[in-house]
């Protein structure tokens, strides 16, 4: 899907990140305050970054395969790498929960556009 604009697709891919941690910072009563969320969203946001550069995303920006699993992959990944570069923890629990969440959004939100342009292609 090449016509979905790559500003739109980037956003939602980054979108997806902070709502990921936005809510897991709520869930755990750790704040939800710009700089807790920082803190934790930036492996993740440098992670879906990297990403969408091994990948070159822009070109298909929203297609299901391969640009969305490995920029989710790559997300997942490229996030927890950093975290414990840094020396924050990775529990096995954390990296199941991040790989699901993410993958249902990012997947998720891909999956919908590709509905709709085929409905639409149908339409036309």
């Amino acid at each position: 899907m090449r016509s979905f604009p790559v500003l739109a697709a980037l956003l939602a891919d980054l979108v997806c990140v902070l709502v990921f941690v936005v809510v897991g910072k709520a869930d755990h009563g750790t704040g939800t305050a710009f700089g807790a969320v920082l803190s934790t969203a930036w492996p993740f946001v440098a992670g879906a970054l990297l990403g969408w550069a091994a990948t070159r995303a822009w070109r298909a920006p929203a297609a299901l395969w391969p640009t969305g699993v490995f920029v989710w992959a790559v997300t997942v990944v490229g996030g927890m790498l950093a975290r414990r570069a840094v020396g924050e923890g990775t529990p096995l629990s954390f990296v199941i929960v991040t790989s699901l969440f993410l993958a249902a959004a990012m997947l998720g939100w891909r999956a919908v556009a590709l509905l709709v342009a085929k409905r639409r292609q149908r339409a036309a």
